[in-house]
C-alpha cells in the first residue's frame, strides 16, 4: 500500500468510504461490515471516513465495535460534523453552530468509542451560523485535544478562505471521479466549488489534500450496472437523478466506454477510476465505498497496480467527448 500525508498524518492511498455500513445501501450486514474493517487493516489500509449522518450514528457504531482491541495508532478515523438528526423524527438539518459542534464531537467519540478524531471534517455549509463561530468551536476541541485535524467538505473556496482564518484546514473533501470531474450538484444538491478546475490547484498552493468521495460514482465505474433498474426503494441511490431515468443514459454510454477502454489494459473499470484518482499528487486517500472483505481486496489490487499515463490520458479524453460532469 502507498501512503500520503493530510498535516502530520501518514494515510494510506486508498481509504474505505463507511456510509454504506449505515444501512443506507442494499442488503448490508453489520457481520460484513466488521470483516471489512478488519480485512483493510490486514491489506495496509489505515484511513476510514465516516459520518454521524450515515444511518443516523450507525456507521460511526459499527466502526466503534470494529476497531475495539485495535491500537489506536495504527488507525486514522476521519468523520464529520454539521448534520444533527431529530431524535424522535430522525429529520436532519445543517448546524455548524458552536453548540451543535460541543455536542456532536462527544457523541461521535462515544459512538467510535475513541477519545480523539484524526480529522474533523465540516459536512456541508450551514447558511444560519457565521463560519467564524463554526471555526472557533473546531479550534476550540481541537485545543481540548478532541480532534488533531480539521478539513471541510462541499464548502467553496470563498468558505474554506473565511475558515482558514482562524484555524488551519488540512484537506477539502468533495465529489470527484473519473466521469464528475467538475460536477455542479450532488443528489440534486447544488455543489459550490469545482473539483478539477479550481479547488485542486488551491489544495497545492496551501499544502492540503483534495478527498474524493464517490470516486466510483456511487457503483456506476464498477462496471457492474444495467441501462436501468439498478436500485430498489431502500437505495439511497435511486435519488441520484444521474444514476436513474433519462439522465442517466449519458452516463451509463460513457462508463461502458471506459469499460471498453479498461479491457484494452486487461483491468477492471474500477481499477481504472481508482487508479487515475491515486496517480494525482494533489488527492489524498480515495474514499471507496466497501461494506464486505471482497470489495476492499479487489479496491487493494487497483490502488496498488499502475497502470500506463497512455491509458488515464485516453479515459480523460473518453470522458470529455461524452460531455459529462
Amino acid at each position: 500500500m502507498n501512503y500520503k500525508t493530510i498535516g502530520d498524518l501518514k494515510v494510506s492511498a486508498l481509504g474505505v468510504g463507511c456510509w454504506a455500513m449505515g444501512g443506507t445501501w442494499n442488503n448490508i450486514l453489520e457481520i460484513d461490515s466488521l470483516d471489512t474493517v478488519h480485512k483493510a487493516l490486514d491489506l495496509g489500509i489505515n484511513f476510514f471516513d465516516t459520518a454521524p449522518i450515515y444511518g443516523k450514528g450507525h456507521s460511526e457504531t459499527v466502526m466503534g465495535k470494529a476497531l475495539k482491541g485495535i491500537p489506536r495508532d495504527k488507525v486514522v478515523i476521519a468523520t464529520k460534523c454539521g448534520l444533527p438528526w431529530h431524535p424522535e423524527t430522525r429529520k436532519s438539518r445543517k448546524d455548524l453552530s458552536a453548540e451543535s459542534i460541543f455536542k456532536e464531537i462527544d457523541d461521535s467519540l462515544r459512538r467510535l468509542r475513541v477519545d480523539h478524531i484524526d480529522l474533523y471534517q465540516v459536512h456541508w455549509p450551514d447558511p444560519n451560523t457565521p463560519i467564524q463561530e463554526t471555526a472557533e468551536a473546531l479550534k476550540e476541541i481541537q485545543k481540548q485535544g478532541k480532534v488533531r485535524h480539521i478539513g471541510v467538505s462541499n464548502y467553496s473556496l470563498d468558505m474554506t478562505r473565511e475558515m482558514m482564518k482562524t484555524v488551519e484546514v488540512v484537506s477539502f473533501q468533495g465529489l470527484y471521479n473519473l466521469i464528475e470531474q467538475n460536477p455542479e450538484h450532488y443528489h440534486n444538491i447544488p455543489l459550490e466549488y469545482r473539483a478539477r478546475e479550481e479547488v485542486l490547484p488551491f489544495c497545492r498552493t496551501n499544502n492540503m489534500k483534495y478527498v474524493p468521495y464517490s470516486p466510483l460514482m456511487q457503483g456506476l465505474l464498477t462496471g457492474a450496472f444495467n441501462e436501468k433498474n439498478n436500485f430498489d426503494e431502500n437505495d439511497d441511490r435511486k435519488a441520484n437523478p444521474k444514476l436513474n431515468g433519462e439522465a442517466f443514459k449519458v452516463y451509463y454510454e460513457c462508463a461502458q466506454k471506459l469499460k471498453s477502454l479498461a479491457s484494452q489494459y486487461d483491468v477492471s473499470l474500477a481499477h481504472l477510476a481508482i487508479q487515475w484518482l491515486v496517480a494525482q499528487d494533489d488527492v489524498g486517500p480515495v474514499i471507496a465505498g466497501a461494506h464486505h472483505p471482497s470489495h476492499v481486496m479487489h479496491n487493494v489490487e487497483f490502488a496498488s497496480k499502475v497502470l500506463p499515463e497512455e491509458a488515464l490520458r485516453k479515459a480523460e479524453n473518453i470522458v470529455l467527448e461524452s460531455g459529462v460532469s
